[in-house]
């Protein structure tokens, strides 16, 4: 008897053919084996589990323990494009985007317009904006296309769809906790 187990169904006095081979020839066998059943299933012997670097090609992506050398969506993420997904998926797109306009105004509309001109409401897409003087609120009145189509190249078209521009308030004639209603003193001038 030999050492080697016996196969099932094997008879102990006629050893089989596998019982024979070992090592490089066992292996080969196996190899030959496995590619006659690939014949028989319609593959060539070519083709077998496509290469990663095929696979990436035509856009699906391999899982593996790393990331490799492409960027792929377990690699670290810019925090904006994470909080850009985060306010895109639960609906506060547009709220962000209100946000941007008094946020980034000066990067919005320019440093020069900024820093003469404030962001005060924004309802409805109507957006009020502050001037420091009157000869800026007519500037701005004259820009207000160009100042318009800026807002919208930076925050997305719709957020703001209009401008109210409006000058310094006028001196109040108020004076303390009393007043008479009318024109007051106003009316005795001359």
């Amino acid at each position: 008897m030999s050492d080697q187990p016996q196969q099932p169904g094997a008879s102990a006095s006629q050893p089989g053919p596998e019982a024979e081979l070992r090592g490089i020839d066992l292996a080969r066998r196996a190899l030959e084996e496995a590619r006659a059943a690939a014949k028989a299933s319609g593959k060539s012997v070519g083709q077998g589990r496509a290469s990663p670097r095929r696979s990436l090609r035509a856009g699906t992506r391999r899982r593996t323990g790393w990331s490799g050398a492409r960027p792929d969506d377990r690699d670290p993420q810019l925090l904006s494009r994470l909080t850009g997904s985060i306010a895109k998926n639960r609906g506060w797109s547009t709220k962000v985007a209100e946000g941007m306009v008094f946020g980034r105004w000066s990067g919005v509309v320019g440093e020069d317009i900024a820093s003469h001109a404030t962001p005060m409401t924004l309802k409805d897409g109507v957006l009020s904006i502050a001037a420091e003087s009157t000869a800026w609120a007519t500037q701005l009145r004259m820009l207000q296309g160009q100042i318009l189509a800026k807002i919208n190249a930076a925050v997305g078209q719709g957020v703001v769809t209009s401008l109210r521009i409006a000058g310094p308030a006028a001196p109040s004639w108020r004076k303390g906790e009393r007043h008479i209603k009318g024109r007051g003193p106003r009316d005795t001038y001359g």
